[in-house]
C-alpha cells in the first residue's frame, strides 16, 4: 500500500539524515575493514530498511516501487555496500517468494526476511554464465521428495549471512536451453554450501560476494 505524502516525505528524510550524518562518515571505515558494522546493519532493520517492497500483511512496508526507489536514491548518496546489505532483501532475494511463494513459505520466511533476522540471497552467476540463466549448469535432480543440488555458483551478494536462497538450477538436460532451467528456494545448510574467501575486487568493498559450492547429498529445498 503506497504511504501519504506526508509519511513518504518524512521517511525520506529519516533516510537522508542517516545517510549523510552516520553512513557517509563511515565510509572509509567499511572500505579499510571490508565489512558493515553490526550496529549500523541493526540501525538499518529498525528503520524497516529490510523489509521496504515486501507486504505489509508479512510485517514490511509495502512500497510501491516509485516510493522505494525515492528511498534507494536517497541511498545512493554513499557507498553501494551499504544499500547491498538490505538490497537482496528487498528485490532478488525476496521477490521470487512474494511472487510465486506458497502461502506457507510466505508466512514463514517472508515476516524473517522483512524484519532482517533473515537475509536472502541470489544465485545465479557461474563461471560460464552470467545474466543468462538459460545457461546455467548447476544441476537439482529430484530425489525422493527433495532434491540434490550440484554445481558451483560465483560472486553470490550476501551468502555468508543468507539462511535463504533463490537458485537458479537445471532440472532438464543442456540441450533443452532454457526450457531445462528453474527457479526454486533453499535453505542454507552449512556443509551444502562451503564458501571460498572473499573475493578481492577494486571498489565496491563492504559487501560480500562469494563463491558457492554444492555437491552434497544433503542439501534440500525449502518446504
Amino acid at each position: 500500500m503506497a504511504l501519504d505524502q506526508e509519511t513518504l516525505n518524512q521517511f525520506v528524510d529519516s533516510v537522508r539524515r542517516y545517510v549523510r550524518e552516520r553512513l557517509i562518515p563511515l565510509e572509509m571505515q567499511v572500505a579499510e575493514d571490508d565489512l558493515i558494522p553490526e550496529e549500523v546493519i541493526d540501525e538499518m532493520k529498525e528503520m524497516g530498511l529490510f523489509g521496504l517492497s515486501i507486504p505489509e500483511e508479512f510485517g514490511g512496508l509495502g512500497l510501491s516501487m516509485a516510493e522505494e526507489v525515492a528511498i534507494i536514491q536517497e541511498m545512493g548518496y554513499t557507498s553501494p555496500a551499504f544499500r547491498s546489505m538490505f538490497g537482496t532483501n528487498v528485490g532478488i532475494g525476496s521477490q521470487g517468494i512474494v511472487i510465486d511463494g506458497t502461502p506457507e513459505q510466505k508466512a514463514h520466511y517472508l515476516p524473517k526476511l522483512a524484519s532482517g533476522e533473515l537475509v536472502g540471497s541470489f544465485a545465479l552467476t557461474e563461471a560460464d554464465a552470467g545474466s543468462d540463466a538459460g545457461s546455467v549448469m548447476t544441476s537439482a535432480r529430484r530425489d525422493g521428495d527433495g532434491y540434490i543440488l550440484n554445481g558451483t555458483k560465483r560472486f553470490i551478494t550476501n551468502a555468508p549471512r543468507a539462511g535463504v536462497f533463490t537458485v537458479m538450477a537445471r532440472t532438464g538436460t543442456r540441450e533443452e536451453g532454457g526450457r531445462g532451467c528453474r527457479r526454486s528456494w533453499w535453505t542454507r545448510i552449512c556443509r551444502v554450501f562451503p564458501w571460498d574467501s572473499r573475493t578481492r575486487r577494486w571498489g565496491r568493498r563492504g559487501r560480500t560476494p562469494v563463491t558457492l559450492s554444492s555437491t552434497t547429498s544433503g542439501c534440500r529445498r525449502m518446504p
